[in-house]
């Protein structure tokens, strides 16, 4: 069976074909933001050509040189979306007297010290917004809902032209039938308005949050759908027998199932990069990670311990809360073609501006004249020029000296390059210590997986920022991320609330509570593993914590909390009472894939001679003399001196001075500090 993985970035679109001997074939063309699902095919059509094949057809060709069986599909249309506020026009409808909620969000600001920085509009407006004469309370209803203010809310809500609606009433987690007598009267008046109602999108507690992730659901359904619907149709003209779609929980679906939870496509290419980080971590027996995916437009870091992706909920995404189960991924505008800039006081920035695919950085000759990362990292001597980067593009460094010479900085281009980067590497740390340091987890003791199209260039600056002392460089790390979505398992996550004093539970009432939620799961995934889940916290506390629970036993499940809780914050001895908040149900069907060893691509030149030495300049102004070795190709057990440039196919590493670098089985190179 042939496993094609698609990773469509901002300036990239990556893919891995895993054929049935477990070998790799990997492509690599420029993305086509106008029209994501082009970039796609260009990359399917480039299957079969040999390695130089770069599917430069700007048609689809619907005869693919290749059957696929699976295509995983990592997409940005719902990100984009939600970042360039291009979704559906929403009507919400809400309890009345509640709709001023998405405006009144929580009491956090959005800088802590600049009070007149605003939180991101909502993405519904308030004349748009339908309050519903109707009450649910915890123990069910307080005001009815009549048949009459069910009538005049199908009008108001049709006089609006909306197209798209969401529903969000209070208390529908726990006593839904107010909104599905709402959503069945607007769906028979609306026909082919898609809607949308909160107990079936979140059925958890919290109406902020409840409220922004059904608005979101609503406002990104029409423009998924629509280009899943696209999609799937070239897919089949292609040959494809089944396409996935990634979710920001680190899972595939069905491309029905991802029409209907577009709010959880938000992460979707980035969680295929710690998928793939993960492999790549067990093929190395490392299992304590942070990783870094370095791109074209942004940088994304998370964590990886114990082997398992952290999971958290309530993160927000172009400053949208959406709380749906997704991998924590902390994202940071420090990509390859982060445009520097000077501001006002004289300091450089790198961000947030990004030059994209088109035109790209200066040095791609595509039209751009502003200086970038990768503009910097060209003239320092890190990347090749000579190197194509994918299709046609190779790099001009010409180009890139005259995109720097624009900053007011300084007459050597070296000195402005070496500061861009020194710039991009601390905005890069801050991420990686926000989603360490800040969670009380020390970076110290875990190893840095840098990947991504620049991500190794900047993986020794990053470890010594941190005070790391180990480095994994994967053979191939451009396209991780698209290794990672075919390796991918099939996932369902089901959620509901339940509100109950641990110490209170009556015998079977816990396992009475899980068994709609694993009855849906099973139904949903058939002959998947089931993992059951319970969100805890202490009475009286604002947030909870995440805590497996395989049996129905009080006590297993306190000290298992207690335990989680003081490795998370730092403490967990309290005699505070335990509260249960919600119940969480994973069905996972993992994919048997034959590559064992992190993606070591197999039929090449294992000869493991150097490529030559060049002269680069290191991120503190220095000159020196680097060896460059073929990134992916290296016997094991080679060791490379520092200074030495990685360079592969799909990405270049660099080895700064004061690191050792060791070639690791499955074609990782292992730095260590020296």
């Amino acid at each position: 069976m042939t496993r094609v993985g698609v990773d469509v970035g901002g300036t990239f679109t990556d893919l891995v074909a895993v054929r049935p001997d477990g070998t790799l074939e990997i492509r690599k063309v420029v993305s086509t933001p106008t029209d994501p699902s082009m970039g796609l095919f260009r990359a399917l059509e480039s299957l079969g050509m040999g390695d130089e094949g770069r599917g430069t057809g700007p048609v689809p060709n619907p005869q693919s040189p290749t059957p696929i069986d699976v295509l995983v599909h990592g997409t940005t249309v719902a990100t984009n979306a939600l970042l360039e506020r291009r979704g559906a026009r929403v009507v919400l409808v809400t309890t009345a007297g509640f709709e001023d909620l998405l405006w009144l969000r929580r009491q956090d600001r959005a800088a802590l010290y600049d009070l007149a920085k605003a939180h991101p509009e909502p993405l519904v407006a308030r004349r748009d917004v339908v309050g519903v004469q109707e009450r649910m309370g915890p123990d069910g209803a307080i005001t009815a809902l009549t048949e009459r203010e069910v009538s005049r809310v199908t009008d108001r809500v049709h006089s609006l032209a909306p197209e798209s609606v969401a529903i969000a009433l209070l208390f529908a987690f726990r006593h839904p039938e107010h909104e599905r007598r709402l959503a069945a009267a607007l769906r028979a008046g609306l026909p082919g308005v898609p809607v949308t109602a909160s107990h079936e999108a979140l059925p958890v507690f919290r109406e902020y949050e409840r409220t922004s992730t059904t608005t979101a659901e609503a406002y990104l359904r029409p423009k998924v759908a629509a280009y899943l619907r696209k999609t799937w149709a070239l897919a089949e003209q292609h040959g494809v027998k089944t396409l996935r779609i990634m979710t920001s929980s680190g899972g595939t679906v069905s491309p029905e199932q991802a029409a209907n939870r577009a709010a959880s496509l938000a992460l979707s290419g980035p969680a295929g990069g710690v998928v793939g980080a993960r492999l790549l971590g067990a093929a190395v027996e490392t299992h304590d990670l942070l990783t870094l995916d370095m791109g074209g437009t942004s940088a994304d870091a998370s964590l990886i311990s114990g082997g398992v992706a952290l999971t958290e909920g309530a993160e927000s995404v172009a400053g949208v809360p959406l709380a749906l189960p997704a991998i924590l991924i902390e994202t940071v505008s420090a990509g390859g073609g982060s445009i520097a800039s000077v501001d006002e006081g004289g300091a450089l920035r790198v961000g947030p501006r990004s030059a994209g695919a088109e035109p790209g950085p200066a040095s791609y000759g595509r039209g751009g004249t502003e200086p970038t990362v990768t503009d910097a990292c060209l003239v320092l001597g890190w990347l090749d020029p000579q190197y194509p980067l994918a299709d046609s593009v190779r790099l001009d460094r010409a180009a890139a000296e005259r995109a720097l010479s624009t900053l007011p900085l300084s007459h050597d281009v070296c000195v402005i390059a070496a500061g861009i980067v020194q710039v991009a590497t601390a905005v890069m740390a801050r991420a990686l210590k926000r989603v360490s340091v800040a969670r009380g987890i020390d970076p110290r003791g875990m190893a840095l997986l840098p990947f991504g199209g620049a991500g190794p260039l900047f993986g020794c600056a990053l470890a010594d920022s941190l005070g790391m002392s180990r480095v994994v460089v994967p053979p191939h790390p451009g396209v991780l991320s698209a290794l990672g979505l075919a390796a991918a398992p099939e996932r369902v996550d089901v959620l509901a609330s339940l509100h109950r004093s641990l110490a209170g539970l009556g015998d079977g009432e816990l396992a009475g509570a899980f068994r709609p939620l694993v009855a849906a799961a099973a139904a949903a995934l058939p002959d998947a593993g089931l993992t059951r889940f319970v969100d805890c916290r202490y009475q009286g506390q604002g947030y909870e914590v995440t805590v497996p629970a395989p049996r129905d036993d009080p006590s297993t499940l306190a000290a298992t909390f207690r335990a989680a809780h003081r490795a998370r914050h730092g403490h967990g001895d309290s005699d505070q009472p335990i509260e249960l908040v919600n119940l969480r149900v994973v069905a996972e069907r993992p994919v048997a894939l034959p590559v064992s060893d992190g993606g070591r691509r197999r039929g090449g030149d294992e000869g493991g001679a150097a490529m030559g030495r060049r002269m680069i300049v290191t991120r503190d102004g220095k000159r020196v003399r680097a060896d460059v070795w073929p990134l992916g190709e290296l016997p094991a057990g080679r060791q490379l001196n520092a200074p030495a440039v990685l360079a592969g196919p799909d990405a270049t590493g660099l080895i700064e001075p004061g690191w050792l670098g060791t070639v690791h089985a499955s074609g990782a190179v292992i730095l260590e500090r020296t």
